[in-house]
């Protein structure tokens, strides 16, 4: 890889654009178009995953597998665990997987559904974030799978951006994106970058959408010096995963 250059620190990256949007004129498409041209002008690879147009399978059961531990019933984790050791995910499946190991940078492009993610793309991590593959043997977190590597979550939303607020009828797009940003690409090891969303892509003028395409442009290709959010570090915490107690300082306190 080249070094990194400017005063945005702009580094060639090795890059997963995971896309979940069934229409390739929706602005998720543009944002995807733009960020995949702005990354390579800028010297990085990037790969897109275009789920829709791949007619990825979300669906995560033995389909997933070409080997079997237990044939009597299936329990997900340990068939993945099983599949990990013996090469046993289907080659669409190990596909991905191979992508999600070859990136230092993913980013997941998706407009937001009922407050999460759409069914493909939660397909998609169902399938591909399996045990041995991107967790396992209390690797999580500061020591996950895939420290080193970091993400971004790429958001639309319908709603204008007062609604998403801590006065806003649906609470602020932090709390929202929590479940992904922590309990998914945190849990994993990313280095999880400050969401970009653009609110409304429907409802505001074309001059406001080629703004937010242009500081989308910026965005992606300086992800490596992009503000990130703060996660855990597992030495803060006890053998039951519990914060442990701060040590009472005794200073002042005098005899006891």
């Amino acid at each position: 890889m080249l070094p990194c250059v400017g005063l945005l620190k702009v580094c060639p990256m090795r890059v997963l654009i995971v896309h979940a949007h069934h229409e390739p004129l929706s602005f998720n498409g543009a944002m995807t178009r733009e960020a995949t041209a702005a990354l390579r002008a800028a010297g990085s690879e990037v790969i897109v995953s275009d789920l829709y147009a791949m007619q990825f399978d979300p669906v995560s059961d033995r389909r997933n597998f070409v080997t079997v531990k237990e044939p009597s019933r299936l329990r997900q984790q340990i068939e993945e665990t099983h599949a990990s050791e013996h090469n046993g995910f289907t080659p669409a499946l190990q596909a991905e997987m191979d992508k999600l190991a070859w990136c230092d940078t993913l980013i997941l492009q998706f407009p937001l559904w009922w407050f999460g993610m759409p069914a493909i793309l939660k397909g998609w991590i169902d399938r591909v974030f399996a045990v041995g593959r991107a967790y396992g043997n209390r690797r999580w977190f500061d020591v996950g799978v895939f420290v080193g590597k970091r993400a971004l979550c790429s958001v639309t939303v319908g709603g204008l951006e007062h609604v998403y607020s801590d006065q806003g009828i649906n609470g602020p797009i932090g709390s929202i994106l929590f479940p992904i940003n922590h309990g998914i690409l945190g849990f994993t090891g990313f280095t999880v970058v400050e969401p970009f969303v653009v609110y409304g892509p429907t409802r505001i003028s074309d001059e406001e959408r080629i703004s937010h395409l242009r500081r989308y442009r910026e965005l992606v290709v300086g992800l490596n010096s992009a503000p990130v959010i703060a996660g855990p570090k597992t030495a803060d915490y006890d053998e039951n995963l519990v914060l442990k107690a701060a040590p009472r300082s005794t200073r002042g306190l005098g005899p006891t």
